[in-house]
């Protein structure tokens, strides 16, 4: 029988009552992880963690905005579990869609403490964990291709994006001297229930829109990529990755589609 590719390790996932998160904690589980699933919708959580089955998974409750939620969430991890391999910094919002002569700060700060200071304090508790244990583990963060391009979401959600991958790389220089790898994964536009919310669409019309401005036709991007993408970054086969953004976009942020001179000319 194959050995699984998460097999024994622990990995903590926030965000994981929906969407990219929970697609992650059932392909985690799936791969042999133990899975704490962190979220702030405890009716959902519950419910993931219940369908996944027990002795996989368990939802334990935390806004990560919150540092003393953060490192109660660890402590609980590490007294059930004895160490954590994996953090999977997923949690986020979009905040709303508005102009920038019309940006409410209230809403950029809400969305800056969730996306960025969030991930700060997931990432400065995992690492200190991981350090204590002598445990070589992997981080990933969720960014987006907001991370590289403007444009693509509101100026909040842009913004922390792009402060989340320097953090990435901040934390990879520091941290890779303990034998821990940081990296990010950034989709392109996934109909999470999140992202469904944001916009006031359903999920077709979601998978519709990002479907007509992709440059990679004839693939619907599934929140189950997502968690593939990061099953291979928390597993040794990325043994050796660390600092990378796995941007996971079909070529979207490379190509600039207003001037793009190779349209297609077979059919």
């Amino acid at each position: 029988m194959q050995k699984q590719r998460l097999e024994g390790k622990v990995a903590l996932i926030t965000g994981a009552a929906s969407g990219i998160g929970e697609e992650s904690a059932r392909l985690f589980a799936k791969n042999g992880a133990l899975v704490v699933a962190v979220d702030v919708q405890d009716e959902l959580g519950e419910k993931v963690a219940a369908s996944i089955g027990s002795n996989k998974v368990t939802y334990h409750h935390c806004d990560v905005r919150d540092e003393k939620q953060v490192e109660e969430t660890m402590k609980f991890t590490l007294e059930k579990h004895g160490h954590i391999d994996i953090l999977f910094s997923n949690a986020g919002i979009l905040g709303s869609l508005s102009s920038i002569f019309d940006l409410d700060l209230n809403e950029f700060d809400n969305t800056m403490a969730t996306n960025i200071r969030g991930a700060a304090a997931m990432i400065k508790h995992a690492a200190r964990a991981m350090v204590e244990k002598k445990v070589q583990g992997s981080i990933i963060c969720t960014t987006s291709v907001s991370a590289s391009i403007g444009g693509t979401g509101p100026h909040g959600y842009t913004t922390s994006k792009h402060a989340l991958l320097g953090l990435v790389r901040s934390a990879c220089s520091e941290l890779g001297a303990y034998g821990i790898r940081v990296n990010s994964i950034s989709p392109y536009g996934v109909a999470t229930p999140l992202a469904c919310r944001a916009f006031n669409l359903e999920p077709h019309e979601v998978e519709a829109n990002s479907c007509a401005e992709a440059n990679l036709k004839g693939v619907v991007l599934k929140a189950k990529h997502i968690a593939e993408a990061a099953l291979f970054l928390a597993s040794d086969e990325a043994i050796y990755i660390s600092g990378h953004n796995l941007v996971v976009d079909g070529g979207f942020t490379v190509v600039n589609r207003s001037t793009n001179c190779f349209a297609p000319v077979y059919t």
